[in-house]
């Protein structure tokens, strides 16, 4: 059996006055099908600190902020968790160092920096997906769409989306594990548990 690995790069271009969130779902397709890999796992990993990759369904109603309902409803979710920096010194980073530090790599200023919420919100929700690859196709089930987000709102700003596909060209067969029979992952109560514990009623 062959084993074999492709990478992609994907560029985009984020918003930078909200959040932005960009749905790369048919890219990442196209990228595993140019892959011919037909059976493995794709990673799709973001290459910054402050962006995350998350598989979600599509709610397709957009609001005025060009935000699809469900996107606008996370976003509220970690704002209440993580709020939007919008004070100076709201959060303890960056600091002196820190600025002075982002200035030395060409920084514009010392509000580039002001970005904690997108760190915090990033490692918090995480960085990157993995997805199974069968039979040439993506398996993400009926509704999955997959979201690159930027939650750094500094400032417009390009962004790069790393794809990895591994796995092999050949056919695998047979999944179906004991042949599909539906595992019990409920909790079986031996017959001295059910004796001492009430709930049972015996």
């Amino acid at each position: 059996m062959d084993y074999c690995v492709f990478q992609k790069e994907l560029e985009l271009q984020s918003r930078g006055w909200i959040p932005t969130f960009h749905d790369i779902s048919k890219e990442v397709i196209d990228v595993v099908n140019a892959s011919r890999i037909r059976n493995g796992t794709c990673s799709i990993v973001s290459h910054h600190t402050t962006c995350s990759v998350m598989i979600q369904e599509a709610s397709h109603d957009l609001d005025s902020f060009d935000l699809e309902y469900l996107q606008h409803d996370l976003l509220d979710i970690m704002r209440k968790m993580i709020p939007d920096y919008q004070i100076e010194n709201q959060y303890r980073h960056p600091g002196p160092v820190h600025a002075q530090f982002g200035r030395s790599y060409g920084e514009p200023g010392n509000f580039t920096s002001m970005n904690t919420d997108g760190h915090l919100r990033s490692a918090f929700f995480g960085r990157s997906e993995v997805m199974t690859i069968k039979d040439g196709m993506l398996d993400g089930g009926e509704f999955a769409h997959i979201y690159f987000i930027d939650w750094d709102h500094v400032r417009a700003r390009r962004r790069q989306v790393n794809i990895t596909i591994m796995g092999t060209i050949d056919e695998i067969g047979d999944r179906a594990w004991k042949g599909g029979a539906v595992i019990n992952t409920l909790r079986q109560f031996s017959d001295e548990e059910k004796r001492k514990l009430p709930e049972f009623g015996i």
